[in-house]
């Protein structure tokens, strides 16, 4: 009698849930329609190349296709272990994004605190749109602009040499290559990176600032002991995702358009690594380039999963 009771309880509560799944669709569906354009995208350029990962366990034949393509086991996880390039190349992609993190974050932050305390709002709007315009200039049409300005025969070139010093070119001089890479994203980046802190920023209760005024504080202090507490749980946040995307760190095309033989050793990442062997070593090595893209996919889950239980552990709130 109780199993036949709780049967019925069991079906009663799932009718119940699709009459709410029901409910809500119907109430809210042209939310649901504005939301299926984007779930469409996310299943065509995201999902549905998944299918595309069986590459990295064949070799791969323009002939025959991506599934007539002959199976060669694990063939192409061994040979990227064995690769040397390769894992230079996923040593520099560590040091890029691990510099970059450190460089490109408390700029972000530094610059999100400076236009809060700006109290004229024409002064803070103009420099906020001035820093946050370079996000919107496609990389290759800023590395021809920096190529002219910092290559051998470019202006800052003849600038430095009429002055009477020697020029080193940045992009092709090993030791300042990384800097040169590191400095120029955080002049594109940093006031599209901003806008994130600036927005935790804005939602801080003005009464914490007017209590901390009350007792003394001044600016300074009051952006050390309220405001910078206050937005620790969104740099956790922003924390934690930029190490999941350490290997993916999104250089791909700043390093493309600048990067030349002289600092493949220090400029050659994953991703330009992953092109070359895809597109002009060999020619069409698609198994091998895969079961790199497979790999870092696997890397970067581990990384911000980690990144999380750290994040938690110190009793902050992660994304998982």
């Amino acid at each position: 009698m109780q199993q036949t009771s709780a049967a019925a309880s069991a079906r009663l509560s799932r009718r119940g849930r699709g009459r709410s799944i029901a409910m809500r669709l119907k109430n809210d569906w042209l939310l649901y329609a504005l939301l299926l354009p984007v779930l469409t995208w996310y299943l065509i350029f995201c999902y549905a190349p998944m299918g595309g990962l069986v590459l990295a366990f064949k070799k791969y034949s323009v002939r025959l296709g991506i599934w007539g393509s002959p199976w060669v086991g694990l063939a192409n996880f061994e040979k990227m272990f064995r690769d040397r390039d390769l894992m230079r190349a996923l040593r520099n992609t560590v040091i890029f994004g691990l510099g970059g993190i450190a460089v490109s974050m408390p700029c972000e932050i530094g610059l999100a605190l400076m236009l809060n305390e700006l109290r004229m709002k024409r002064v803070r709007k103009l420099v906020q749109t001035t820093v946050t315009f370079p996000h919107f200039i496609s990389w290759v049409v800023l590395s021809g602009i920096m190529i002219n300005l910092f290559s051998s025969t470019g202006v800052f070139s003849y600038i430095v040499q009429g002055l009477g010093f020697s020029y080193r070119n940045p992009l092709t001089a090993t030791s300042g290559y990384r800097w040169f890479i590191w400095i120029s994203a955080v002049w594109k980046e940093v006031g599209w990176g901003s806008i994130i802190y600036l927005a935790a920023i804005t939602g801080i209760n003005p009464d914490m600032y007017e209590a901390a005024e009350l007792d003394g504080a001044s600016r300074l202090q009051q952006m050390r002991h309220v405001t910078l507490p206050a937005i620790r749980g969104t740099i956790c946040i922003m924390l934690i995702l930029a190490v999941g995307q350490l290997l993916t760190n999104g250089r791909f095309d700043q390093i493309f358009n600048t990067y030349s033989s002289p600092v493949y050793a220090v400029a050659d990442t994953m991703d330009t690594y992953i092109f070359r062997e895809s597109f002009t070593t060999g020619g069409m090595n698609f198994g091998y380039s895969t079961a790199i893209g497979v790999v870092k996919s696997v890397f970067g889950l581990m990384m911000i999963v980690t990144a999380n239980r750290i994040v938690t552990a110190t009793g902050e709130q992660g994304l998982l």
